[in-house]
């Protein structure tokens, strides 16, 4: 049976099973010590071996538990019936040799309930009661309460049988729910993100749609209006006046694109860039994170700034905030360096400290902790193109060193 709410109930109900046949079968051997007899050796060793027998199917007997379907039927291993047989077999020879190992049969009724088919556990309940009832009788002579006894017991064994169906029918039902639930809401979630990027997409269209298409929809007719009085079709002299007016309307329609694409692009950002440069950005988290931790931090610029596109740029910002925070979390550093270097059509962020440092070959191994962030942060840098070099050993501090190739131009 899987875990569920319920599994602590069953595993009481089965330490509880184990606890009656040995105190039955100690039961049974205290009395054989105490009355004596010629069947005192006999029944004595054959209640070890019937402790023994149920002691080694007990592991049998937890690998064929199976939870019962609604119309009752169960399949269980062949070895399962032959324990069950040989089970009863020496209980049978030993009422035979004590009578008070008659008592023994309250355990077997739900060993028969728990591993037969119904249709072998009643009748195997009802066959071993009127043995049970007949050996009392052999022993002790016939009575009322040497019939009624069994009968109850077997009546209660019954009944407890069907409710621990129940309780295990439940116990399933209930784990198919949950976990119906549980891929439900799984579902829900991701059909809700991808809802989330359509509409996000479907308003980032309508904006460019309203803006910068009508834009640049507008200075395709000014420059044809320009062309065609540039050149008269009847060979006259261009309106130099109406030619400028057409050339500024177009130049006014192409900033207000320009204007309107970097708002859509602003909101694509992180607010820390919005605005700014990512040197700007940087000297920002620096300046927060010394405050925040008393780790001096602090940023250089060097070279001639390139045009960065924004998820680069992004992408830089985050590998920084990451690699300070760790810093800050677990390097134990005095002080950070942060670098931005613009050499030619390479663009380089090196973030420098002096901490304990870590072994590069654990890296996989602190990530899986979830103490450093170094393993995602490359794959991130990878899926732009990016390269990440990682330099450690402990004792010496870390540095992380990640390379961009862009095209030199003047940063917007």
């Amino acid at each position: 049976m899987t875990h569920s709410a319920l599994s602590p109930v069953f595993t009481a109900l089965r330490l509880g099973l184990h606890a009656l046949v040995v105190a039955l079968i100690a039961l049974v051997v205290l009395r054989a010590l105490t009355l004596g007899g010629p069947t005192e050796i006999a029944a004595i060793v054959l209640a070890v071996v019937m402790l023994s027998t149920y002691a080694a199917g007990t592991l049998l007997a937890r690998r064929a538990r199976s939870v019962p379907v609604p119309d009752g039927a169960r399949h269980h291993g062949s070895a399962v019936f032959v324990w069950l047989a040989v089970l009863t077999v020496e209980w049978i020879v030993l009422v035979l040799l004590s009578p008070d190992a008659a008592y023994l049969v309250f355990p077997l009724f739900f060993l028969y309930l728990h591993l037969l088919p119904r249709a072998v556990a009643v009748p195997a309940v009802v066959v071993s009661t009127g043995a049970a009832i007949v050996a009392i009788g052999v022993h002790s002579g016939f009575s009322v309460g040497g019939v009624i006894g069994p009968l109850v017991g077997a009546a209660v064994a019954v009944a407890i049988g069907l409710g621990y169906e129940a309780l295990a029918r439940e116990a399933v039902e209930r784990e198919r729910l949950i976990a119906e639930l549980v891929a439900a809401r799984e579902e829900l979630a991701a059909r809700g993100r991808e809802a989330g990027k359509l509409a996000e997409r479907e308003r980032l269209g309508a904006e460019l749609h309203d803006t910068v298409a009508q834009a640049l929809s507008s200075i395709q007719l000014l420059l044809h209006a320009a062309e065609r009085t540039a050149t008269p079709d009847g060979g006259g002299v261009a309106d130099t006046e109406q030619l400028r007016s057409h050339l500024a309307l177009a130049r006014e329609a192409a900033a207000t694109a320009l204007a309107e694409t970097r708002g859509l692009i602003d909101e694509l950002s992180p607010p820390a860039l919005v605005g700014s440069t990512i040197a700007d950005a940087l000297e920002r988290v620096a300046s927060t994170t010394s405050a925040q931790s008393g780790v001096p931090v602090v940023v250089t610029v060097t070279g001639e700034p390139i045009s960065l596109s924004t998820p680069v740029t992004t992408a830089l910002l985050r590998v920084a905030q990451s690699s300070l925070a760790n810093v800050v979390q677990h390097a134990g550093a005095s002080r950070a360096d942060v670098t931005l270097s613009y050499l030619d059509e390479e663009v380089i962020l090196d973030i420098d400290d002096d901490g304990v440092g870590f072994a590069p070959e654990r890296l996989g191994e602190r990530e899986a902790g979830g103490s450093f962030g170094l393993v995602s942060m490359r794959r991130r840098i990878t899926e732009l193109g990016g390269d990440v070099e990682v330099r450690s050993a402990p004792g010496t501090g870390t540095t992380v060193t990640v390379r961009f190739a862009e095209r030199p131009d003047t940063e917007g």
